[in-house]
């Protein structure tokens, strides 16, 4: 149960503790007190998604502190232990957010994620608002519900139905490996055939494109190079060119040769570069005589290119990526023709999977219909008490067949719905076709109180009472009574009736202080201001009638807590 909230710097609440009782506690003040804003903290230190908007003008930060004091058995424990958390009877959840977007959660002074915190606080705390009337409404989270009430073989079933799943997975990736079923394997079998005889007609080799990339650049500057080669031709053989002037300057210098060894390697050098220049010039003459343009060659080669590049934008980025793949699709080719006998394996396999998967929703099915006969049956007496005389809650199932299992998930193959009928002789129809807001808070307190055996310790209900009055009032009340008997439960209400009933009273209030600003405070209740509220509560507020009324309230509410207890 929640023992203590602790709450600073949230929207209006500027510094706020609560201690919470067993049995039923009771939020109660005017509109726009602030009430929204204990259950929004409450909600926050569970886990819930925050905004800067929580944080209370002014403040650098906000944070909600909830000391609970837990069973040895819950399952909250349990994850602890996982966390490798100390899990103590009692546990301690804080959270703080700050304006930069910032925030930090602790159990038990130990940091945790959003997740781990709401792994934990899950198995404390069930927190019903008005918007949960509108998850009810969908047949998705009514499946949910019921699986919920079901327990143990639901779960133990699609647990079996999951490994299963995983199974057929497995399966459907190695047919897809081999290509799928016969259709799709010889789909498969003709495209790779297609690319193989495709690169393999390239007759690709490593290195062929760098080659013809030079041919190309060869081609595209022919003119340019007969030019050159024969200007550079030109200025080394003509009479009086370069290989002339060399000589001419070794003669020069022979005359004088035998005068000093310096002279003499002069010589020696111009010879050298003399027979040089003249291989050169035989060289570049040579090159241009030999200089010629292919047309048909050049045309082979833009085309070998094309082809090159269409290759590689299908298969690859390069030549070796090419052969690569046709390398991989080789083996991918081999495999899928002569794959029939493991075809064949896995298409018995998955035949036998989905069997399998069938046989286990129809044991899924089977234990949901069971658990809404009792279910079902359970809350129709419980909205019979809360003074719906003729209510009649029930489920129905969509029907399905073995064509069906290869359509399953984890949820099984169920296609489930509520039913209600609120009036004797009227038909069963679905919940958003003929529930009003006042039957729906009924329905839900009434489904709350077939679901308050299980591990939640705690019950938060945000105006669960809109809608109803008089009578019903009293009976709601006296439902909130029975379910707190082993429950805590918090309750917001404008009920004088819940008020009466509750075992701790709380006021929630707005002052304006000496600043100007707006504060929301929160105290606890006794006996005399418990009065005075309930007065409140009744609209007689300096009425004698209306205390006398609430001394009544207050009386018959003790005595059928009296009554009940000693029954049990």
């Amino acid at each position: 149960m929640l023992v203590r909230l602790n709450i600073r710097n949230v929207a209006l609440i500027e510094s706020a503790e609560i201690e919470l009782g067993e049995g039923l506690n009771v939020l109660s003040g005017e509109t726009g007190a602030g009430k929204s804003v204990i259950l929004d903290s409450i909600n926050f230190v569970l886990g819930a998604k925050a905004d800067r908007s929580m944080i209370r003008n002014g403040a650098a930060d906000c944070s909600v502190t909830a000391v609970f004091r837990v069973p040895p058995e819950s399952r909250a424990l349990d994850e602890l232990r996982a966390m490798d958390i100390d899990a103590e009877e009692e546990l301690i959840v804080s959270r703080r957010y700050r304006a930069d977007g910032r925030g930090d959660s602790k159990i038990n002074g130990c940091p945790v994620n959003a997740g781990m915190l709401r792994r934990v606080t899950s198995h404390l705390v069930d927190v019903h608002g008005q918007s949960e009337h509108f998850y009810l409404l969908s047949e998705a989270n009514q499946l949910a519900l019921l699986d919920r009430a079901a327990g143990g073989p639901v779960a133990q079933a699609k647990a079996e139905l999951s490994r299963l799943l995983a199974e057929r997975r497995e399966i459907s990736a190695k047919r897809r490996a081999l290509g799928g079923d016969d259709a799709e394997r010889g789909r498969r079998l003709d495209i790779l055939r297609y690319q193989t005889e495709e690169i393999d007609a390239a007759a690709l080799t490593e290195g062929e494109e760098e080659t013809l990339e030079a041919k190309r650049l060869f081609y595209a500057n022919i003119e340019k190079i007969g030019r050159a080669l024969a200007e550079a031709s030109q200025a080394l053989t003509e009479d009086g060119a370069a290989v002339d002037s060399l000589h001419g300057a070794r003669r020069s210098l022979s005359e004088i040769s035998r005068l000093d060894a310096r002279y003499a390697a002069l010589v020696e050098r111009l010879e050298g570069l003399a027979a040089e220049a003249e291989d050169v010039g035989e060289t570049v003459a040579s090159l241009a005589e030999d200089l010629t343009f292919d047309e048909r060659d050049a045309a082979e080669t833009e085309s070998r290119l094309d082809l090159i590049r269409s290759l590689k934008k299908k298969y690859g980025g390069s030549i070796a990526a090419i052969l690569a793949y046709r390398g991989q699709i080789g083996q991918e080719y081999d495999l899928l023709s002569h794959s029939d006998e493991q075809s064949a394996a896995l298409a018995a396999a998955a035949e036998k999977n989905d069997a399998a998967v069938y046989a286990v929703c129809r044991t899924i099915t089977a234990a949901r219909k069971a658990a809404a006969d009792d279910f079902c049956a359970r809350v129709s007496e419980q909205l019979r008490t809360l003074n719906i005389r003729s209510a009649r809650f029930g489920a129905e199932f969509a029907e399905y067949g073995a064509e069906d299992a290869p359509r399953a998930t984890a949820e099984g193959l169920d296609s489930m719905r509520f039913l209600f009928s609120a009036n004797a002789g009227e038909p069963f129809k679905p919940l958003n076709k003929v529930i009003s807001g006042g039957e729906m808070s009924r329905l839900m307190l009434a489904i709350k109180t077939c679901m308050s055996a299980g591990e939640i310790s705690t019950y938060i209900f945000d105006e669960i009472d809109a809608g109803i009055s008089g009578r019903t009032a009293k009976v709601v009340a006296e439902k909130f009574a029975d379910i707190a008997r082993g429950t805590q439960i918090i309750a917001v209400s404008h009920l004088a009736q819940i008020a009466a009933m509750a075992d701790e009273n709380f006021l929630i209030s707005k002052r304006e202080t000496a600043e100007g600003k707006t504060r929301t405070e929160i105290a606890a209740l006794d006996a005399q201001g418990r009065k005075a509220e309930i007065v409140r509560l009744l609209g007689g507020e300096g009425s004698g009638a209306a205390a006398t009324l609430a001394d009544e309230l207050l009386t018959s509410c003790a005595a059928y807590k009296e009554q009940e207890a000693r029954k049990k």
